[in-house]
């Protein structure tokens, strides 16, 4: 079962209902889901406005088969937490009962992050086979070649993993992230020049125009679905002959549908790269190379990545 949103996971505030709770997770874990599902019933009949237990619920049910009672008890949780931070609307996406949004509940990523950040690199880089900053700077070691970068921007920075894989090619490198424990963990490594916690297009619209001459986002915009926004933004802090490198997880044409984009079964977007380059086109970023390549695996299949360097025109 995926990770429950910190805040939200752990008590209900009763013991008998937390209870249940436990025991419905033990029937879950041994696959019988239809059982956690009744028990689960029977904790929020004592404590009904718990919305984090209405999400384990709905899990319950999906994983049991019933459709329409898990999208009903979804419903609850988006009802009980207008925040969303278990990120019910994705669930209730990817089972055809919601329009997709353009980007997942900004509470639900930053919860899920803050609770993952400590553990973050051990778990991405060595259960996942994580390697993205490190393909994106290789590019960059190919496509221009001695260059130094003065002020460069890491977009939704994580760890710093990205400031790591470049450390000898920046001047000064600044970071943002939504989650402020992955921030935490980045500045332990002292390779920024600054470092924020904000969302990531609210982050742009407030630096000045041409104000780097790097702009990075590795393993980012897989959680924004309609890129144009966060392209522009990051088009008009680039100078003019600056480099802008980032990565998607790469679907086809017919896989993204009319948007460009879909929402995968991981929660994560997919997009099409012709799409993204037409995009990046369309705000005066100019393509240097397009790379096909393994981002991560995903329950054990390789995620296929595209990692896509361009110069500001």
């Amino acid at each position: 079962m995926p990770p429950l949103a910190p805040t939200l996971a752990f008590t209900s505030g009763d013991v008998i209902a937390d209870r249940r709770r436990e025991h419905a997770r033990a029937y879950f874990a041994a696959g019988e889901a239809a059982a956690a599902a009744e028990l689960m019933e029977q904790a929020l009949e004592i404590v009904p406005d718990w919305a984090a237990g209405w999400f384990e619920l709905a899990e319950f049910r999906e994983a049991a088969g019933g459709r329409d009672g898990a999208i009903a008890a979804y419903e609850r949780v988006l009802a009980l937490d207008p925040d969303d931070r278990c990120g019910a609307i994705l669930r209730l996406v990817r089972l055809g009962a919601r329009a997709t949004p353009d980007a997942p509940p900004a509470a639900h990523v930053r919860d899920l992050f803050d609770g993952y950040a400590a553990r973050f690199e051990r778990s991405l880089v060595d259960g996942l086979g994580y390697r993205m900053p490190e393909h994106l700077a290789d590019m960059l070691a190919r496509l221009v070649p001695g260059r130094r970068f003065a002020h460069g921007l890491d977009l939704g920075c994580g760890t710093g993993l990205m400031a790591v894989a470049l450390k000898d090619r920046v001047g000064r490198l600044d970071g943002v992230d939504l989650s402020a424990g992955m921030v935490a963990e980045a500045r332990a490594k002292g390779l920024y020049g600054a470092l924020r916690v904000g969302e990531l297009v609210s982050d742009l619209a407030g630096l000045a125009d041409a104000a780097f001459d790097l702009v990075l986002a590795a393993d980012v915009f897989c959680y924004l679905g309609d890129l144009a926004p966060a392209l522009a933004g990051v088009a008009r802090v680039t100078a003019p002959g600056g480099i802008v490198a980032f990565s998607v997880e790469a679907l086809t044409a017919e896989e993204a549908g009319d948007g460009g984009h879909r929402l995968r079964d991981s929660l994560r977007y997919g997009h099409d790269p012709a799409a993204v380059e037409r995009v990046a086109r369309s705000v005066g970023l100019v393509p240097l190379s397009i790379e096909h390549t393994v981002g991560r695996r995903d329950r054990g299949i390789d995620v296929t990545a595209a990692a896509m360097v361009f110069t500001k025109a």
